[in-house]
């Protein structure tokens, strides 16, 4: 809500009450109304006997869903604004409605309680990442959500760093692949391997069969606090770092230090928390990382500059990646 005149009473109730709008897009996407009005534009009545609604508000939600610029109104049907349309409907490459629902499910109701862990310095999500591994339904969503971030960020990803000089890739925390497999499949002459917990190999199976490169990239099931990670020309760590405190962000690098191989890089990528227009955004996600993590928060760059040196890389080159993240490419001599 950057731009808002806080100065002002109408200003700061404006800002007081962005959460009503950011609620009703995650409804919205709960629903799955964008999927439902793609190709299919529908009146308020046929949208309320689709999504089995009662009734009472939709009017006022749909016109909402208008005015926020998601919806377009023609007479009395509504159909998707093309941005919606693109990134909202189901089962389009584009979507990224996985990482609202997750919102929805897990920050929505955390954000409630950001009293208490700005008081207490505890996480305030409902269960942890075990009880997400334990339910095949939950961690499917999560791997939206994931997917949903690398989906946007993987081409970026792949103009801002020449891969063609390497042979082979390693994802560390690489969920089901979408990352690695953009990046292999740019650079036909590129092998991947995603290193992550065992949950996440059934998923990644599927998705690289879907993506036609099952002979290209492997899955290596383990835990990076335990075990070895497998050797590579490239070693990405995209969105992992944030999820831990200080020494464990060092340790993790030094982790991946040893994993690249003579001549190689470590690309590591983060909402990583410096001066400039994304501050707003890189912050709320570092109070996103308060409330659903032990000790995790976004950092500095300078930070990881910090943590790389020591690591033994001598040659440091930053980027910004995005809108919002700094990429920090690592390069060994």
């Amino acid at each position: 809500m950057t731009g808002l005149d806080v100065t002002t009473p109408a200003g700061l109730i404006r800002l007081c009450n962005a959460f009503c709008e950011s609620k009703a897009l995650l409804t919205a996407v709960e629903l799955d109304l964008f999927t439902e009005l793609h190709d299919n534009p529908a009146t308020e009545e046929e949208i309320r006997e689709r999504l089995g609604l009662h009734g009472r508000g939709l009017r006022d939600f749909l016109l909402l869903l208008t005015a926020l610029g998601l919806l377009e109104r023609q007479g009395k049907r509504y159909r998707n604004a093309a941005g919606a349309d693109q990134y909202l409907v189901r089962e389009q490459p584009t979507y990224i409605g996985g990482f609202m629902r997750r919102a929805n499910d897990n920050l929505y109701p955390a954000y409630g309680k950001l009293s208490e862990a700005l008081r207490t310095g505890l996480p305030q999500a409902q269960g942890d990442f075990d009880d997400v591994l334990r339910d095949p339904k939950v961690l499917g969503r999560f791997i939206h959500m994931m997917d949903a971030l690398t989906q946007v960020l993987g081409p970026q990803l792949i103009e801002a760093y020449d891969f063609s000089a390497h042979g082979t890739l390693l994802d560390v925390g690489g969920c089901r692949g979408n990352l690695a497999g953009q990046i292999v499949k740019a650079h036909p002459d590129l092998t991947g391997t995603v290193f992550d917990l065992p949950q996440m190999e059934p998923f990644f199976t599927e998705h690289m069969a879907s993506l036609g490169l099952s002979s290209k990239m492997t899955f290596n099931p383990g835990d990076f606090w335990n075990d070895p990670l497998p050797q590579a020309d490239v070693v990405v760590m995209g969105h992992v770092l944030h999820d831990y405190d200080f020494e464990r962000r060092r340790f993790l690098v030094e982790k991946a230090a040893a994993a690249v191989r003579p001549g190689g890089a470590l690309l590591v990528y983060d909402r990583m928390l410096d001066e400039g227009p994304a501050q707003v955004e890189n912050l709320v996600i570092s109070l996103d990382m308060l409330l659903v993590s032990e000790g995790g928060s976004e950092y500095p760059v300078e930070e990881l500059r910090q943590h790389a040196a020591l690591a033994g890389f001598t040659s440091l080159e930053e980027k910004r990646l995005g809108d919002f993240d700094t990429l920090l490419i690592c390069r060994r001599g």
